[in-house]
């Protein structure tokens, strides 16, 4: 075991997080870290990568808390949709915070990565993020990416955990390393994966051969099987499409339709809760999944507004939407294939799919390819076991947490 990592679990067994009583209150990695870690960051000039998410146990963003603790925070690092979370643009800029002057350099624009001169600055990098517990969320891939360029700068880097919203259940495909890439995933999981921030990107300093001299502070009072809505944290917006915990559940199974011609809801209050388009028979459509287990599926109408795809802005359209009624049984990547296949059987001619992005959102061509040529739905989640076996054999070697 690396010496890094010895911190990592030390500190998680310290703070309850492998052990925890079921009332206990969660904290996360932040909160951890100014209670019992502060050694990490004291008398050293910091980077802080974070956005909105950033917040302690209270809501108060990491920024004040560690400046009213003493900490040098010396610039600040921003991820996709910017330092507030504002943003839904491919290119951003560079900028400064007109709160406290600091430079705020962004991860996602030209740049995507640290260089050398903005490492220059700082002795130790802190990421903070919230993930919502699917691969195709490009959260993870920036703090792997900032964690290779730390590591060719020597600076340590140390990871703030939180938890998965979504809980511990890995579904989907795993993803095959020639579809990796920074928009929809650079590490080997299944685009339902359980695992946190933190988690993985102890996996990935590995996987991907980083080299970072990486700490990961773990979330204090949480286990596996806990949803964001039962940990007392305060929902903040990860993005701008992301409104809350229902949106991010069916995000794992739904975010492939950001690869066709049906709208995903962006530019309506329940994005990742719907799909829709003017040629949609909704209703046969809902009807056909119906009995899909731990979900209701209703037909509806739809009209986005400015929506960032492009897709139908100030259009009507038939729509189906998903509200989820039991955690414990339902499957969105599941859901998410009927209902391609659904629409591949029954309106193949009006469906269109963007391959190269389907492939890499589904981490996978055999997804697509067996969609489109009509194979059992039950035969493509057969051919997915013997990876998430695997899958979960890795997961536990990088897990800080108890799986439910």
């Amino acid at each position: 075991m690396r010496s890094h990592d010895v911190l990592s679990l030390l500190l998680g067994l310290l703070s309850g997080s492998c052990a925890a009583p079921a009332q206990e209150a969660t904290r996360p990695g932040v909160d951890v870290l100014l209670t019992d870690s502060l050694h990490l960051v004291r008398d050293r000039r910091v980077g802080l990568l974070t956005n909105q998410t950033g917040v302690d146990r209270t809501g108060q963003d990491d920024l004040t808390r560690l400046r009213d603790a003493g900490v040098a925070v010396a610039a600040l690092f921003s991820p996709e949709h910017g330092f507030r979370g504002a943003l839904d643009m491919e290119n951003i800029g560079h900028g400064v915070d007109s709160a406290t002057g600091l430079p705020v350099f962004s991860l996602y624009g030209a740049v995507r990565e640290p260089t050398p001169d903005m490492l220059a600055r700082i002795d130790v990098l802190l990421v903070d993020l919230q993930d919502i517990g699917s691969r195709t969320y490009t959260y993870v891939s920036t703090a792997l990416l900032a964690l290779g360029a730390a590591a060719r700068a020597g600076v340590p880097v140390v990871v703030l955990d939180r938890p998965n919203p979504i809980g511990g259940l890995m579904q989907g495909p795993v993803l095959d390393p020639a579809y990796a890439t920074p928009s929809a995933g650079l590490l080997p999981v299944p685009l339902r994966h359980g695992m946190t921030i933190g988690e993985l990107v102890r996996l990935g300093n590995d996987t991907l051969q980083l080299g970072g001299r990486l700490t990961v502070v773990p979330v204090a009072g949480w286990t596996r099987d806990r949803w964001f809505d039962a940990t007392g944290l305060p929902w903040v917006r990860p993005s701008p499409n992301m409104p809350d915990l229902e949106s991010a559940t069916h995000y794992p199974g739904i975010v492939l339709f950001e690869a066709t011609n049906l709208s995903v809801g962006r530019g309506t209050p329940i994005a990742f809760q719907v799909i829709g388009a003017p040629w949609l028979d909704a209703t046969s459509l809902a009807a056909a999944v119906a009995d899909e287990p731990g979900v209701a599926v209703t037909d509806t109408v739809i009209a986005p507004r400015s929506p960032t795809d492009g897709k139908y802005d100030g259009q009507t359209l038939a729509a189906v939407r998903f509200r989820v009624t039991d955690r414990t049984r339902y499957h969105p990547v599941r859901l998410a294939v009927r209902l391609a296949a659904e629409i591949r059987t029954r309106q193949g001619d009006s469906l269109r799919v963007n391959a190269r992005r389907f492939d890499q959102l589904a981490g996978t061509d055999a997804l697509r390819r067996d969609v489109m040529a009509g194979q059992p739905v039950a035969a493509i989640l057969a051919s997915w076991a013997g990876q998430l076996a695997a899958f979960q054999a890795v997961r536990a070697r990088y897990g800080l947490y108890d799986s439910p």
